[in-house]
């Protein structure tokens, strides 16, 4: 069945010298791409511990197993009968939530016990996973092997924890990676955006034309892991960590897009351009410009500091030119 074994996955919380430790005793075979995948694909989950900073420290190891990639689902590193949340996730009427839990009261143990997937661990005996669930990918004997050899060989917790964590930074990497490939590649080209007309569009994330790019750009390229990569993309896709991280994504390329509009907007000749277009027309111009730069401020734009200041040079110009009683308004107006 394997070794059994304490390792330490350091966490976000973690500090330089700390002395804290996460125990995670689990036995090699299981401790491996399953629990990621779990957590990955935001699937409720159980940390039955004995004590609650084994719990906790437990659920934040999971939580940061994944890493680089944030996980947006909720978890709570110690639960119980006195969260509001108690018989939500307790009841047997619906599905257990997107949520890892860590729990220590032994009570759990028979009102959670219709929850998928249950991590036992510590003085609980027996130790171990308790789940039906077939993971996608092949197991890793290499790693298992390496593990294994640091047990024998009674490698020092830290360097155990070492070699785990660069594994599960490692297979995160090459799972996301193509992703971010793909998102890339809906990022509309600089030629495209004018500055006379609104920035454009991203292009839709399809998940089928995802799929087709992962046959010559796929994880295999940085990872020897088999397995069937693409059913855990389509899994991944319907979970609340690949909705959050898109949004993330999305949000990051339309402020890009912003940005480079009004960098668009600084290098046109706007003097030139007021003197082919009517007062009133000039006037909607200041404004939208006084516009752009209160979003760029809202929104941290990633917009250059030069930019910035170059239209607001740019707008006092354009003011300076109309008739004194429009300079009036347009000056009192700031930046409101």
């Amino acid at each position: 069945m394997g070794v059994v074994m304490k390792v330490r996955i350091p966490t976000c919380h973690d500090k330089p010298g700390t002395t804290q430790m996460v125990q995670l005793t689990q036995q090699v075979d299981l401790f491996s791409q399953m629990l990621w995948e779990l957590v990955l694909l935001g699937e409720p989950l159980v940390v039955m511990a004995p004590s609650p900073s084994e719990s906790s420290e437990t659920v934040l190891a999971l939580v940061n197993c994944i890493s680089p990639l944030k996980y947006f689902s909720d978890f709570r590193p110690y639960f119980t009968i006195h969260d509001s949340e108690f018989k939500e996730y307790t009841t047997r009427t619906q599905a257990p939530p997107s949520v890892i839990l860590g729990v220590t009261n032994p009570f759990f143990a028979k009102t959670l016990q219709h929850w998928p997937h249950i991590i036992r661990i510590g003085d609980l005996k027996p130790a171990g996973v308790y789940t039906s669930y077939k993971p996608y990918l092949n197991r890793d004997e290499e790693i298992i092997k390496q593990l294994q050899k640091g047990v024998q060989q009674k490698r020092p917790s830290e360097a155990q924890s070492a070699i785990l964590r660069r594994y599960f930074l490692e297979l995160t990497q090459s799972f996301i990676i193509p992703l971010e490939r793909y998102v890339a590649s809906l990022m509309p080209l600089q030629k495209s955006i004018s500055p006379w007309k609104s920035p454009p569009q991203l292009r839709q994330f399809l998940p089928e034309e995802f799929m087709k790019t992962l046959e010559k750009t796929g994880p295999q390229l940085t990872s020897g892991i088999k397995g069937d990569w693409i059913g855990l993309y389509r899994q991944f896709l319907k979970s609340p960590n690949f909705d959050g991280w898109f949004k993330t994504r999305r949000k990051e390329m339309t402020q890009k897009l912003e940005a480079l509009h009004l960098e668009a907007l600084c290098e046109e000749d706007l003097l030139l351009w007021i003197q082919k277009h009517t007062e009133v027309e000039t006037v909607d111009l200041v404004l939208k410009l006084k516009n752009k730069l209160l979003q760029a401020d809202r929104e941290n734009l990633p917009v250059k500091p030069d930019t910035v200041a170059k239209l607001r040079t740019h707008i006092d110009a354009i003011i300076l030119a109309l008739p004194e009683d429009l300079q009036g308004i347009l000056l009192k107006t700031g930046m409101t």
